[in-house]
């Protein structure tokens, strides 16, 4: 049993066989899937590809960093109104944090939208999804600022040993491993045994960042199989016991204890009923 911790597939742009994709995942194990949202505009696409598999996805709402602007407050009085009325299948804030690798024009906005977005999180007892680019110093900024520390998981992790020492001094966070750590000259693969398995997450961040062999092409759910067996290989663990262990992460984070589908049962059900 897999969980996906973090994709994208209601990105109409890029699935338009979406249903196929849902497909192939059960098929390679995926019991459920975690679908963080990224702006307005992404709402509704996400929240329509959750009615249509409640039982196989959650949905997790917040502000991507990328897209903090001048005019924030309107888009997070927005987001503030779906938390305070939560769509069933609700677990997390997300995905939320600090992006400076394209652009610092909105560093300061940035800041402080992750800072209230993370406060909101501590008062509805939720886990929040960071998302954290070039920004590691100011993400710790924030975080050792506010009165409460979330919990939480640092998403497509990609850092060093000394990253790792430095996030677990603020708080004691999960981190999500997704295809980077398949990729040739990665050195993430050396740092998995300072991460442990427990507090390690499985993601593929589809479409994006593809594991090898299928790198350059759309990442999708499916995909998150072959994290697991790079992470299993990496630390000498058994592959079954990399999906255990990972799954159980997942649920004890974001709540979804009891809302993991048993892939198989699903896909005969699936097919009974089709």
């Amino acid at each position: 049993m897999l969980v996906d911790t973090h994709t994208h597939i209601y990105l109409p742009e890029e699935f338009q066989d979406t249903d196929e994709v849902i497909d192939r995942a059960v098929k390679a194990g995926v019991g459920h899937m975690i679908l963080p949202n990224v702006d307005m505009l992404t709402l509704q696409p996400m929240l329509a590809l959750h009615e249509r598999y409640p039982e196989l996805t959650s949905v997790a709402v917040g502000l991507h960093p990328t897209e903090v602007d001048c005019g924030f407050e309107n888009v997070l009085g927005h987001m503030r109104a779906i938390l305070d009325n939560p769509p069933v299948g609700l677990c997390a804030v997300g995905e939320i944090g600090i992006d400076l690798y394209w652009d610092t024009t909105h560093r300061s906005e940035q800041r402080e939208v992750f800072a209230t977005q993370c406060r909101w999180a501590v008062e509805k007892d939720l886990p929040v999804i960071i998302h954290c680019r070039e920004g590691l110093d100011d993400t710790l900024e924030v975080l050792s600022g506010l009165d409460a520390t979330p919990r939480g998981v640092f998403h497509s992790f990609g850092g060093s040993a000394d990253d790792v020492d430095r996030i677990r001094r603020v708080g004691d966070f999960y981190f999500g491993i997704n295809g980077i750590v398949t990729f040739k000259n990665s050195r993430l693969r050396d740092v998995l045994t300072d991460i442990g398995i427990d507090r390690i997450l499985l993601e593929t961040d589809s479409p994006y960042l593809a594991p090898v062999p299928h790198r350059g092409h759309r990442n999708e759910s499916a995909y998150v199989a072959l994290v697991a067996h790079t992470v299993a290989d990496s630390l000498g663990i058994d592959y079954d016991d990399v999906c255990r262990r990972t799954t159980v992460n997942a649920m004890t984070l974001f709540g979804i204890m009891g809302r993991v589908t048993d892939a198989t049962a699903f896909k005969t059900v699936q097919v009974q009923s089709d």
